[in-house]
């Protein structure tokens, strides 16, 4: 009974992190990279997301809570779990070990932006606008925060790619699994540089 349940954790897990949350956070991305076409670009495409109908609705049930799922089992499965050179090679396990640190940074990451800026939109502590970001990312030690808790996020969903297709029995040969790994590396690229670029906009304006 325990390792069913395990069985089936592990692989709600895996879904999760990919529908709803990767989807969430390709479409965050979108939203965000609006930004460089200029400020009232990015406040009327923030506005728009802010104004959808159920948005607490949709929050809670398509984001919170399969991202708290997600997290809370991400932990534990980043502190029990043991690599498998038998199954996979060299390359494979330090994609395993990087998946599991970027786990726990992204973690954090999402904690602290989740906090100063959806809690305290909620709390009427601050509005969301470009100033918002403007403001956080202009110093210099958020900046670089921030780049690095977006490449972690990035990275954490592109490499779970792999192992959602892998898990989920979609990709089961060792040439589809090679491809897999390719397709994943121009995932992270692609939404890595639109989250970097975004950040770039808010803290230089270029």
């Amino acid at each position: 009974m325990a390792g069913t349940r395990g069985y089936v954790n592990r692989r709600l897990h895996s879904l999760l992190g990919v529908i709803p949350i990767g989807i969430f956070l390709i479409q965050h991305l979108t939203v965000n990279y609006f930004a460089t076409r200029g400020p009232q670009a990015f406040n009327d495409a923030a506005h728009f997301m802010e104004s959808l109908p159920y948005r607490y609705v949709l929050e809670t049930f398509i984001i919170f809570l399969p991202l708290l799922f997600h997290a809370i089992y991400g932990v534990y499965i980043a502190f029990t779990a043991k690599s498998n050179l038998s199954n996979f090679g060299y390359f494979r396990n330090w994609m395993f070990i990087f998946q599991r640190i970027t786990g726990i940074v992204t973690l954090i990451f999402i904690a602290w932006h989740v906090w100063e800026t959806r809690i305290a939109i909620g709390f009427g502590w601050a509005d969301l606008n470009y100033q918002l970001m403007e403001g956080i990312l202009t110093e210099p030690f958020f900046f670089w925060f921030y780049v690095i808790g977006v490449i972690s996020t990035t990275f954490h969903f592109s490499n779970g790619l792999w192992s959602f297709f892998v898990s989920w029995g979609i990709t089961v040969s060792p040439r589809s699994q090679k491809i897999m790994t390719y397709v994943s590396i121009i995932v992270f690229v692609a939404i890595s540089y639109v989250g970097v670029r975004t950040l770039i906009q808010f803290a230089y304006g270029i």
